[in-house]
């Protein structure tokens, strides 16, 4: 039997991304491999949108080359990625997760009770049939999320998935990114919260001003940060 197919490990290598004249990841070489959470630190700017657009292939890097199992060319088929502020379907929330599960090619007659599923996996049972758009925000998120897991992916990505949301939809949004962790699926995601790191984190990626200044286990970069640029970040100074 053929083992299935897997984007894992993820690989780039001396990967750099510039438009407009203006370089925006510079010569970045990273390895995202199965397990805990790999989450991506750093000041506004730093660089972390674009690489999580990299990573999931929606852009090309101008030199380097990234790599999925060890394929240059995968469609995304295994990866899914929730932006910062994901645009709701103007039609309920089941709606907009039925939409998504049709986009992934879920035949039809699944849809409903999957859509029901994916509900119930992020709280939001008893709000299906409540506009999208008349959501909370952290309502939306946690609709988002679903929409995103309604492609069942084996690499979920997550920019900033907390940006904005009071401590009670936070937590709400953490709870489902520990459980699908916990289930298998790889999140890769972006925060500027660096206490949502700590609670969430198994690997830290901290980035400035393009470059990946120091990576590894959240635990050691945390206790025994190596750069002094990370030091000063963890210490809450700001940096330029």
């Amino acid at each position: 039997m053929r083992a299935p197919v897997t984007d894992l490990p993820i690989v780039l290598e001396d990967v750099s991304f510039s438009t407009g004249g203006v370089t925006i990841l510079d010569r970045v070489s990273l390895a995202l491999t199965a397990g805990s959470p790999t989450v991506l630190i750093g000041p506004n700017g730093a660089g972390k949108t674009t690489l999580l657009r990299l990573i999931m292939g929606l852009i090309p890097p101008t030199r380097g080359r990234v790599t999925w199992g060890g394929r240059e060319r995968a469609a995304p088929v295994h990866r899914a990625i929730m932006f910062q502020r994901p645009a709701m379907l103007r039609r309920s929330a089941a709606s907009n997760v039925r939409y998504a599960l049709a986009a992934a090619g879920v035949p039809r007659a699944q849809r409903a009770s999957r859509t029901l599923e994916l509900c119930a996996q992020v709280g939001l049972t008893g709000l299906e049939r409540r506009p999208a758009r008349k959501l909370s925000g952290g309502e939306q998120q946690r609709l988002a999320l679903a929409r995103a897991l309604g492609k069942e992916p084996q690499i979920l990505l997550l920019d900033e998935p907390t940006a904005s949301l009071d401590p009670a939809a936070t937590k709400a949004i953490e709870d489902v990114i520990h459980a699908v962790a916990t289930g298998g699926i790889k999140v890769v995601m972006s925060t500027h919260d660096l206490g949502e790191a700590r609670r969430l984190a198994g690997e830290i990626v901290f980035l400035h001003r393009g470059r990946l200044i120091e990576s590894g286990p959240a635990d050691a970069f945390f206790s025994a940060p190596k750069t002094e640029e990370a030091r000063r970040f963890i210490a809450g100074e700001l940096l330029v």
